[in-house]
């Protein structure tokens, strides 16, 4: 049997510990140590974004990232962890709205990515709404409706 090994980071602003295998992901850790279940694994191979969180900022698949290479001073922000953020309810509103949901799956990523994409440029273009999500595949709305749904929700932050 393999080793445990203990880390420590913060989880959703919130300083969290966690044993692990060494070959545990982040996305198998946060799904089972901690119940958080947005992200989804897709492919488990780093090509679709169902998985997406933020790690000290920056979206990445969490499918790939080993949980036992987590630092103290690392910090993993799930879809739960910004279930009262303004520019969260707005693109999940606006995903609603513009119909950019069918099956679901794909939702926590693209709107962990679009929150991304709007923290750091609140008024994208098509092109970098297109570029910013292109790590991310929905097999069922196309993606006119979602990136119909980001400029919306960057629109709705703009205007309030």
């Amino acid at each position: 049997m393999e080793n445990l090994v203990k880390v420590t980071f913060s989880l959703n602003g919130r300083q969290v510990e966690a044993e692990v295998l060494p070959t545990m992901t982040v996305l198998e850790m946060i799904r089972r140590n901690f119940r958080l279940t947005a992200a989804k694994e897709g492919c488990g191979k780093g090509e679709c974004g169902a998985c997406t969180v933020l790690l000290n900022g920056e979206p990445v698949n969490s499918c790939l990232k080993l949980a036992a290479s987590l630092t103290v001073s690392d910090q993993i922000v799930t879809v739960e962890g910004l279930e009262k953020d303004a520019t969260m309810q707005a693109i999940q509103h606006a995903f609603v709205s513009e119909g950019a949901v069918q099956c679901g799956f794909c939702i926590p990523g693209m709107t962990m990515t679009s929150y991304k994409l709007l923290q750091s440029n609140p008024d994208p273009d098509e092109h970098q709404i297109k570029q910013a999500l292109s790590g991310n595949i929905c097999r069922c709305t196309g993606y006119r409706k979602i990136e119909a749904a980001v400029k919306k929700a960057s629109e709705t932050r703009r205007n309030k």
